[in-house]
């Protein structure tokens, strides 16, 4: 039998960041009591107009211009009806005949076998952008058999973007809007949180045999996290090929994911079609949008949008960063997409370009371009894993170097920045000894406090290597477990009112217990490993 070709297309709605809604001043709060952000116009009161926000209308054109789209200088403002308890109106204004940008495109890269080495580029076309309204929100409230409705949501802006159906599995799904996520981000557009649903996916999905149309599709609504967006994909692809070669066929429905349960579950069918009577906004003109050519010359510019004025102010684009760390200071390309997508940028190069360039700028010493190519050998030497697969490998990298440098604070410009008359070949040496002592770190066979240790016996210059200084010096982290359930079991003995004021549901007295641990083993032991030993001898 011929094999089955899966279809993935994408609608995602992203939330604009703004301070105040659409089409109304009330303001926009996440976790806001219910209720307590709602103008009149947001609550459908007879007589209330719409006033379009410029802010979300700047987000949305800023946005298209970064995801190559064709800007509309005309679009118009759609009514689409629809009943729910949640939208006030009956209807929701939106774009449906002319949106705002059009015709678009979104490359991203993602992994072969999971294999960072061997990277490859993907582009998926965008149909449209439209700036809609969001509706609010139901409460179900099963003890009571009541639901209760929110409308603080009601009347946030949102860009809904369409994109087409070129993607064929999840991880394709996942890798295209984790990007998309990150270009939001970058342009502050949206702050795209999916956990606050600021960024919630809808994925059409439908199968077929090669040269033939495509199959009926089945759409699984509001997906709210990346991870689970390529397992419902994945899933819905499975279980369309298994229906489909049990002779089964696929209905037109909407469908959950069920994150516990692993699978989709039916919500509704669409087969008898919902007449959503579109219709033009009668409150609201065409919205019209200049660039440098067609701005009339008596026109006050405070009063109309630019699309060149924000396309001259686009901030540098996720690929164009990696594009510069792969240039500039020779990062591999699968290190500068670690750096930039499995993790927030700020992390690790918001540290290195703010945090210690900035505290190198408050004690009067030069910041060369060597300083930044120093620290990139390091990244580049380092596993990229290591430096930025964690939250406490990144923090270790930013504290290590960070107050190392406090610590030898008056020697920064003979070794952090170096001067013109040195060698590049001892740049080199220092940046690989660096990125072993972060390896060191990050590998769990020195703490933090012992990485900073090794760090200022480096700065010496004496030619030891940090695994020779850590030997040396003692300063490896204790292996044998057995041992320091010894210790952990002296400190608990010695500790009787602590340990009964954790037993008595204290649970911050237990860092009191892992500080006289870490003091007996000298910085030594584990602190995570330390909890978890003390958390079960307390237990039995």
């Amino acid at each position: 039998l011929a094999p089955w070709i899966p279809v993935v297309g994408l609608e995602i709605h992203a939330q604009i960041s703004s301070n105040s809604k659409l089409f109304s001043g009330s303001q926009v709060q996440f976790a806001a009591p219910p209720n307590s952000l709602v103008s009149f116009f947001d609550a459908s009161l007879p007589g209330t107009l719409p006033v379009l926000n410029r802010r979300c209308v700047e987000a949305a054109v800023m946005t298209g211009l970064a995801l190559n789209c064709h800007i509309n200088k005309r679009s118009l403002f759609d009514r689409k009806h629809y009943f729910y308890a949640d939208l006030p109106a009956g209807y929701q204004i939106t774009q449906q005949r002319v949106p705002i940008a059009v015709n678009g495109s979104l490359s991203y890269s993602l992994c072969i076998d999971n294999k960072m080495s061997q990277m490859v580029t993907k582009t998926v076309r965008i149909k449209q952008i439209q700036l809609e309204q969001d509706s609010g929100k139901s409460l179900h409230d099963d003890t009571r058999s009541q639901t209760l409705v929110d409308l603080n949501r009601a009347g946030v802006g949102l860009m809904e973007l369409i994109m087409e159906p070129d993607m064929c599995c999840g991880e394709e799904a996942a890798a295209a809007v984790r990007e998309l996520q990150l270009i939001l981000q970058t342009l502050g557009s949206s702050q795209a949180v999916m956990a606050e649903g600021q960024l919630r996916v809808d994925a059409n999905v439908s199968v077929h045999h090669p040269g033939e149309p495509y199959g009926v599709r089945t759409e699984v609504k509001n997906i709210n996290s990346i991870r689970f967006l390529a397992k419902a994909i994945d899933y819905e692809i499975q279980r369309q090929i298994e229906e489909l070669g049990n002779g089964g066929t696929i209905l037109n429905e909407t469908r959950a994911f069920d994150s516990k349960l692993g699978c989709t579950v039916p919500m509704r069918d669409k087969e008898g079609k919902q007449d959503y009577r579109f219709m033009p906004e009668p409150n609201l003109p065409p919205l019209i949008l200049y660039d440098a050519k067609s701005l009339p010359a008596n026109m006050n510019h405070q009063q109309v949008i630019n699309i060149d004025w924000i396309h001259e102010r686009l901030p540098d684009l996720p690929s164009v960063k990696r594009e510069k760390l792969i240039e500039q200071y020779g990062i591999l390309p699968e290190h500068s997409f670690t750096l930039l997508t499995q993790m927030k940028p700020k992390k690790v190069i918001g540290w290195i370009l703010n945090d210690l360039l900035s505290y190198l700028k408050q004690h009067s010493l030069t910041v060369k371009e060597r300083s930044v190519v120093f620290i990139a050998t390091v990244v580049k030497q380092s596993d990229p894993f290591l430096i930025t697969g964690t939250v406490q490998s990144c923090t270790g990298l930013g504290s290590v170097l960070l107050n190392g440098v406090r610590q030898i604070h008056g020697r920064e410009e003979d070794h952090v920045v170096k001067s013109s008359s040195q060698s590049s070949e001892c740049d080199d040496v220092s940046s690989f000894l660096l990125a072993d002592l972060l390896n060191l770190l990050e590998k769990n066979q020195i703490s933090s406090t012992a990485a900073k240790q090794v760090l200022a016996e480096l700065w010496k210059g004496e030619g030891k290597t940090p695994l020779e200084t850590v030997k040396e010096q003692k300063l490896e982290l204790l292996q044998d477990q057995k041992e320091l359930e010894q210790i952990c079991q002296a400190v608990i003995d010695g500790q009787e009112n602590e340990v009964m004021a954790i037993k008595a549901g204290n649970r911050k007295v237990l860092n009191k217990l892992i500080g006289l641990v870490q003091k007996k083993t000298q910085g030594r032991s584990n602190p995570v490993l330390v909890k978890q030993l003390l958390e079960k001898k307390l237990s039995e």
